[in-house]
């Protein structure tokens, strides 16, 4: 498999680099152990919040950093967790007194290295509440994640808790308004192939000519089962028969579908699951009210999709809409 890298060991930091010399009017590097900020960060008087994990998911997280959205993220190596010490150091560039909210994907090494930063935090004297994503229904527990992994749904996460702190709320209501979109939202992805890894040119898994990798992670771990090539329609289906049954959402419920591409799908192929997720949805008497599409949360160039539903409200509905304005989502402004 070809690839544009320099040197394998540079990668990310090169990436970063080219990421934050493209949107320079929306983004800083911060010095010391490498995270990413607001240009105008810290922004007085507001709950500051953070995100981040391994590259090679991008737009996440380094994308939405910006107004209405996240004030800095960690970037770790690729698939890697970023290191405690950076993710002190973007709270310590992006928080004033009122404190950060770390939204979290649920990876034992992410866990463990933002739980551990959240300490020395708060041996400073930074107020810090976590927020845990664990969206993903194909499994309860795999060799990467202790319980449900957090996938497409930290997006939105991300989304609604930046927009309630936008508007000037607390630590703990944004705190509280990030863990009810987690318990609300979920998700499962499909793999029609691997992602290659920059390091190693080698692919994260291997799959049959007519095989797919239902309930695939971002990593590329595996999912509930491998499965028969099938329809765009059959695919989807099964998808949502999962998600669907697992909140569980029924009739009547309004809900934002975001169809998101893990690297290497077209978008006419994603429009296309789309159209087929929204019939589904709605001979289940679902309102699809809001909408997401595109490669929002990718692996590499790894050619499959997920699906994510959250179960809108009032609240959760006017801070999705609530303005936005960063490298990847933007709206409002």
């Amino acid at each position: 498999m070809k690839k544009f890298v320099n040197d394998p060991a540079t990668f990310t930091d090169e990436a970063l680099a080219g990421f934050a010399a493209a949107h320079r009017d929306l983004v800083r590097i911060g010095a010391g152990p490498t995270h990413l900020v607001r240009v105008d960060a810290p922004v007085a008087d507001k709950v500051a919040v953070v995100s981040g994990g391994g590259a090679g998911h991008e737009p996440l997280h380094i994308g939405y950093v910006g107004p209405g959205m996240l004030d800095a993220a960690v970037p770790g190596r690729v698939f890697t967790s970023p290191t405690p010490d950076q993710v002190q150091a973007a709270v310590q560039a992006a928080a004033g007194p009122r404190g950060a909210l770390l939204i979290v994907k649920n990876y034992t090494g992410d866990v463990l290295n933002f739980e551990t930063a959240a300490e020395l935090l708060a041996a400073d004297g930074v107020p810090v509440a976590t927020v845990l994503v664990d969206d993903d229904v194909a499994v309860q527990d795999s060799t990467f994640t202790a319980g449900r992994r957090g996938v497409g749904g930290t997006v939105l996460v991300e989304k609604i808790a930046g927009a309630a702190a936008d508007r000037g709320d607390d630590l703990a209501t944004v705190a509280a308004i990030a863990a009810a979109v987690t318990a609300k939202v979920r998700s499962m992805g499909v793999a029609l192939g691997p992602a290659v890894m920059p390091n190693s040119g080698e692919p994260s898994f291997v799959l049959d000519d007519n095989e797919i990798e239902m309930g695939v992670g971002i990593h590329g771990e595996p999912g509930r089962e491998r499965a028969a090539m099938a329809t765009a329609d059959e695919i989807v289906g099964t998808l949502l028969t999962a998600i669907v049954g697992d909140l569980p959402f029924t009739a009547g419920d309004r809900v934002l579908l975001f169809v998101n591409g893990l690297g290497g799908t077209p978008l006419a192929e994603l429009y296309l699951a789309y159209n087929g997720a929204r019939k589904y949805l709605a001979d289940k008497g679902i309102e699809v009210s809001r909408s997401l599409v595109g490669n929002y949360i990718t692996s590499l160039e790894m050619p499959g999709l997920s699906i994510t539903l959250l179960q809108l409200d009032e609240q959760t509905t006017m801070l999705w809409d609530a303005p936005v304005h960063t490298a990847a989502l933007r709206w409002g402004r």
